[in-house]
C-alpha cells in the first residue's frame, strides 16, 4: 500500500473544532463549515478530486457516486460505525477502502436506549408535557399511572457492543435479559449477562415485554419487524429502536399502536429522517427523539480522533486499524 502525501481530505459535514483544526494541521482539508448536507452533485465533485471522502450517516454513498469517482479516491474514512449508507461492494470493485468508527459510541447508545425502555413505559414525556400545559391539577392516587419495568422480560435483537451494554444497564433495573443474534454469544458472557439466547427470533418475540433492537441496516435486516412479527408480540409489549430506521416497518408499528395492539415505542431513528410520519407525531404513547442517542460531546471528539487516526495510518502505507472488512453486516 503506496504512501500518500499530504492527502486531499474532503469533510461532508461539520465537525467539533477541535477535529476539524487538526484535520486541517495534518491534511489538505476541505471542510464542511456551514453543515449543511451536501447534495449529490457536491458529493460527486468531491469525490472526483480528493483521495479521501468523510462521510456521514447523512451522506447517501451509492454504486454510481462511486463508479464516477476520480482516480485519486482511495479511502472513504466513515465518521460512524454504521456503513449502510455506503455501497461497500462498488468500493471494494473500485478497490476504495472503506473505514468506520466502532465501539466509540456503545456507551452514549446504550444510555439513551436505557432512558427509553425507562421513558416510554413510565410516560415520561406525556408527564413532562402536562406539567409545561399548565393544565396539572396536582397528585392523585390514579394520576399518570405507568407500568414498572422492574420484572419485565426485555428482548435484545443484535447481541454485539451496544446490545450487551444495554443489556448490563437493564440487569441493573431488574429485567430478565433474552436476546437474539445469528450466532450464540461465548457461555462465559451470557452467564455474565444472565442472557436467554432465542435461535427463533418469533419465538423470542412470543415472550418478551419491552423489544430493542441493536442490529445494522442491511438487506436481511430491512423491514425486519414487520406486520407479521409484530402481531406475534402481546398488546403490552414496548418497542424500542435506536438503531436504524427501516428495520421496522413504520406502517406497520402505527397501525398496531393506533389499533393498541402494542402499548407504546421509543424512536430515535426514522426510515425516512428527518421527515416523520405525521401518525406517529400524534399518538401520546411514543416517545420521540431527534437521531441524539450517540450525541454528546465526548463521543463525538472520540469519532473524530478514530477518523484522523485511520486517515493517517492510510497514508502513511499501512492498512487502517477499522478498515470494513468483506463479510461485514
Amino acid at each position: 500500500m503506496p504512501k500518500v502525501s499530504h492527502p486531499k481530505v474532503v469533510v461532508t459535514r461539520e465537525l467539533s473544532n477541535s477535529v476539524m483544526e487538526r484535520m486541517s494541521q495534518l491534511f489538505d482539508a476541505t471542510l464542511n463549515r456551514t453543515d449543511e448536507p451536501m447534495d449529490r452533485a457536491a458529493l460527486a465533485a468531491a469525490m472526483a478530486s480528493c483521495d479521501v471522502l468523510v462521510p456521514t450517516v447523512t451522506d447517501e454513498i451509492d454504486a454510481a457516486l462511486i463508479e464516477g469517482a476520480g482516480e485519486r479516491l482511495r479511502l472513504i474514512a466513515n465518521f460512524g460505525a454504521g456503513v449502510n449508507h455506503i455501497d461497500l461492494k462498488a468500493a471494494r470493485k473500485r478497490g476504495i477502502i472503506v473505514t468506520n468508527t466502532p465501539g466509540v459510541l456503545t456507551e452514549d447508545t446504550a444510555d439513551m436506549t436505557m432512558a427509553l425502555i425507562v421513558s416510554v413505559p413510565r410516560r415520561l414525556e406525556e408527564g413532562e408535557k402536562l406539567v409545561r400545559s399548565g393544565q396539572w391539577k396536582g397528585w392523585s392516587p390514579g394520576g399518570m399511572l405507568g407500568h414498572r419495568i422492574g420484572g419485565k422480560a426485555l428482548g435484545i435483537i443484535g447481541m454485539g457492543r451496544i446490545g450487551q451494554a444495554v443489556a448490563r444497564r437493564a440487569r441493573a433495573f431488574g429485567l430478565s435479559i433474552h436476546y437474539h443474534n445469528r450466532h450464540r454469544l461465548p457461555e462465559m458472557l451470557e452467564a455474565e449477562l444472565a442472557a436467554t439466547w432465542h435461535p427463533s427470533l418469533d419465538d423470542m418475540l412470543e415472550k418478551i415485554d419491552i423489544l430493542t433492537i441493536h442490529t445494522p441496516r442491511n438487506a436481511e435486516s430491512e423491514n425486519l419487524i414487520d406486520a407479521r412479527r409484530i402481531g406475534l408480540m402481546r398488546p403490552h409489549v414496548y418497542l424500542i429502536n435506536a438503531s436504524r430506521g427501516g428495520i421496522v416497518d413504520e406502517d406497520a408499528l402505527v397501525d398496531a399502536l393506533e389499533a393498541k395492539r402494542l402499548a407504546g415505542a421509543g424512536l430515535d431513528v426514522w426510515k425516512h429522517e428527518p421527515r416523520i410520519d405525521p401518525r406517529l407525531l400524534a399518538l401520546p404513547n411514543v416517545v420521540m427523539l431527534p437521531h441524539m442517542g450517540s450525541a454528546t460531546f465526548e463521543g463525538r471528539m472520540a469519532t473524530g480522533e478514530k477518523v484522523i487516526t485511520n486517515i493517517r495510518v492510510w497514508a502513511d502505507g499501512h492498512r487502517p486499524p477499522d478498515q470494513v472488512l468483506e463479510g461485514w453486516v
